[in-house]
């Protein structure tokens, strides 16, 4: 029988993919990538605060791991594009949820952090 992978043991391949999610710059580009294919400086200027390199680095990471799907058009200067691939749609799907929740629960989550601020409860 086969045993369910446990993310709460370090060695999990589970736990890799859940540590590209929890990437604050990996959800932004799959985001981002969610509305059509963009070509990298469409991204950086798209995505606030980014620098090149973390855009460079999160991109080949999102390609490797199957979500991104990189093209390069032989012009010049050469022309690179970058869309999603039908794995990254799906997960694109499931970040959109977490956005939605994020953007409907603001005010209660700011609400929670001043009162915890202040020394008050955090319910």
């Amino acid at each position: 029988m086969l045993k369910r992978p446990d993310p709460f043991q370090a060695l999990c391949p589970t736990r890799r993919v859940l540590d590209r999610i929890g990437d604050t710059w990996a959800v932004l580009i799959l985001i981002a990538l969610d509305d059509g294919t963009l070509r990298f400086n469409e991204l950086r200027r798209r995505i606030e605060n980014i620098s090149q390199k973390m855009l460079s680095q999160t991109l080949k990471s999102l390609e490797r791991d199957g979500l991104v799907r990189r093209e390069v058009f032989a012009t010049v200067p050469v022309t690179v594009e970058y869309s999603l691939t039908e794995l990254g749609r799906t997960l694109a799907q499931t970040v959109n949820q977490l956005t939605l929740w994020a953007e409907a629960h603001i005010g209660e989550v700011e609400a929670a952090q001043q009162r915890y601020d202040r020394g008050g409860a955090s319910v």
